[in-house]
């Protein structure tokens, strides 16, 4: 059997040419130079079939490991965390996974409401006034951050911790420097942001501080600490968090942060290798008018009935033109949807359980790796993420972990020199008993050979 992929006949292809009145294909490219075009066969291999192309990747895809088949103590940024199943049933309908942006209120009342729900819980979470309908992932929305933040404080120079995601940095860097804007980075000091260092650091030229919390170790950063430096030449404090340790954390709004951004993942998101995400961006009421993005508000029709229509747009391609504050042209309302089914389905008291097992989960696993003799690092209270230190490379040791059916953790020798031989292990809600015992037996094993 022959039949492809694209199903166009001969005759389909004819009758295009035709009716856009060419004889050939070759003429579509008679304005391009003959000496200028490519002569030959492209290096690629020939089409296949349709049955064969499903074989095709069906085997390459076998070739994968994934964390259903095997349990995962990877983290560094995308987590393994329970999703209802209620949230797959509700984002496979076609009126939500087919919807564009809902310019017309009026057809558009179910996806503005989903948004609207959205932002409200991102505002409970993060102590924030308000939120908007989302961005492309927690890194984007980072940068974002900092990009608003030089906007209002007129100001060329963003602290950046190092114990903030090395990805989000980059992009930050890559977003700075079309900016004209300066990244300088605070040290770590055990684990966390260096307030020594960070009072160094810090001038009148300071637009913002970005700090993780927890951060990319799994620590937790000493927010009152940072503020009072922030805040003492007026620069603006941005908090990357991750929303679910926000249900058993102290919201950052309530340690005066002006901007908090992270990564939505956490809720109803799957692991999906690495993409896509959902970022989130909250921020205070005075800075309503700067928010990147999106907001979707509330108001009464003419028969005073609650409806919802997209309010603030401080977009390019709308009225902003060359005043707009972002040039972020989409948002994630997909994945925005699940985060607020998953909340939904979860409930405060469900979120709060949630991020308690993973402060549990992990001190359990910190305690049975110690008596494996494995040794931990994390000197300060940590979330669900920790570092450990291997005898041996982490390399190694992650294979010798899959050998035995688990995923191992990050090896952050890849993003920070100086951390060799240390891998960030992850444990959350989903690890049970018997995984984290196995993990810590085989782990141990592995570094005492």
């Amino acid at each position: 059997m022959s039949f492809r992929y694209l199903p166009m006949t001969e005759s389909d292809k004819q009758e295009m040419l035709e009716t856009i009145g060419v004889q050939s294909i070759e003429d579509l490219f008679n304005d391009i130079p003959e000496d200028i075009r490519f002569k030959g066969n492209l290096n690629i291999k020939e089409a296949l079939t349709e049955p064969d192309l499903v074989k095709y990747l069906q085997g390459l895809a076998k070739k994968n490991t994934n964390i259903k088949q095997m349990p995962s103590f990877l983290g560094a940024g995308v987590y393994e965390h329970y999703i209802p199943s209620v949230v797959d049933h509700v984002i496979s309908r076609s009126e939500f996974y087919t919807a564009y942006t809902p310019y017309q209120p009026e057809i558009s009342q179910g996806e503005l409401q989903a948004i609207f729900e959205y932002q409200t819980m991102i505002c409970e979470l993060t102590g924030m006034d308000i939120a908007n309908s989302s961005m492309y992932d927690g890194p984007t929305a980072l940068a974002e951050a900092a990009m608003m933040s030089a906007g209002q404080t007129k100001k060329k120079q963003i602290l950046v911790s190092k114990a903030v995601h090395p990805e989000a940095r980059d992009v930050l860097k890559t977003n700075a420097k079309g900016q004209n804007l300066t990244v300088v980075e605070i040290d770590i000091r055990d684990g966390v942001t260096d307030i020594e260092d960070l009072k160094a650091k810090y001038d009148s030229e300071t637009a913002c501080v970005i700090v993780q919390y927890p951060n990319f170790f799994g620590a937790i950063e000493n927010l009152a600490a940072i503020e009072e430096v922030t805040h003492s030449e007026k620069g603006m404090f941005v908090v990357s968090s991750n929303p679910l340790a926000l249900g058993a954390l102290k919201p950052p709004g309530e340690f005066g942060a002006d901007i908090v951004i992270g990564d939505a993942q956490p809720f109803g998101i799957p692991t999906q290798y690495g993409g896509p995400h959902c970022g989130y961006f909250a921020t205070t009421k005075k800075l309503m008018r700067k928010i990147p993005g999106r907001l979707v508000g509330q108001t009464t029709d003419d028969q005073g009935q609650r409806g919802f229509v997209l309010t603030l747009q401080a977009r390019e391609q709308h009225i902003r033109r060359e005043k707009a504050t972002s040039n972020i042209c989409s948002n994630q309302a997909l994945n925005a949807l699940a985060a607020s089914v998953a909340m939904t389905a979860i409930g405060k008291s469900g979120v709060k359980e949630m991020a308690i097992q993973n402060v549990q989960k992990a001190a359990y696993g910190k305690k049975k790796l110690q008596e494996a003799g494995v040794e931990v690092v994390s000197s300060h209270p940590t979330f669900n993420e920790f570092v450990i230190k291997l005898n041996k490379p982490v390399k190694e040791v992650n294979q010798a972990l899959f050998a035995q059916g688990i995923i191992g953790g990050y090896d952050l020798g890849k993003t920070y020199p100086e951390l060799e031989g240390h891998m960030l292990v992850t444990i959350t809600e989903i690890r049970t008993k018997t995984e984290i015992d196995q993990f810590a037996g085989v782990l141990g094993a592995a570094i005492n050979e």
